[in-house]
């Protein structure tokens, strides 16, 4: 197997595409070498922990011309099928707790689920995936223990990790995600197509 080592945050939208595009090339070449991990990184490491109003977010990010901002993100979702239901969202919260989240789903191999979930929540159901009864929630549904994910959210588990992972991202020179690095030492920059990564899963299995 080869490491694919993915940066990401659960609130990022080119992330969410990224991942469905990377897993479009998985299912087409299904003996795939890649054995996937999610690492941390915040895209906005500074929000305040019960987050903030998702309009007032956005206004302060990107000014009046939301559509400016958001109609590539539209355009490239649909591009892989995938159906973001923006207006839904209605806050934009702090990620640490949902990264402990992933963090400790991957201690049960059940990482990529939890991604997977924390995105659908966000993205397409709109909920507050900083929110403790969320969070619960998306545990429960991919088989974690609701009552010991309770008590390791209640007792703050494992978030000085999450923001030491964040700091050590950005030390590596990572400034924006998703960022994916294959095999330890190449790095695959952003939302890649489909086609990409079937031609690097393609030249990976021509190697001796």
């Amino acid at each position: 197997m080869i490491t694919l080592e993915i940066y990401s945050d659960p609130v990022c939208p080119w992330c969410y595409i990224g991942k469905v595009a990377l897993e479009r090339a998985m299912e087409a070449r299904p003996d795939h070498p890649f054995a996937v991990t999610w690492h941390p990184f915040m895209l906005n490491p500074d929000m305040p922990t019960e987050g903030m109003d998702r309009q007032d977010y956005l206004e302060l990010k990107f000014g009046a011309d939301l559509v400016t901002a958001y109609g590539p993100v539209v355009k490239r979702a649909e591009g892989v099928g995938l159906d973001l239901n923006l207006p839904a969202i209605t806050r934009q919260p702090n990620t640490l707790a949902a990264h402990a989240l992933i963090h400790w789903a991957g201690l049960e191999g059940k990482q990529n689920a939890a991604v997977s979930n924390l995105f659908r929540a966000y993205f397409k159901n709109g909920q507050d995936i900083g929110a403790r009864d969320v969070l619960l929630d998306i545990a429960a549904r991919i088989g974690m223990d609701p009552a010991l994910t309770a008590r390791l959210l209640d007792a703050g588990a494992d978030r000085d990790a999450v923001i030491n992972a964040d700091r050590t991202a950005r030390a590596r020179g990572i400034q924006g995600v998703p960022f994916f690095v294959v095999a330890g030492q190449h790095a695959v920059p952003g939302a890649q197509d489909t086609e990409l990564w079937v031609q690097v899963i393609d030249e990976l299995a021509e190697r001796p």
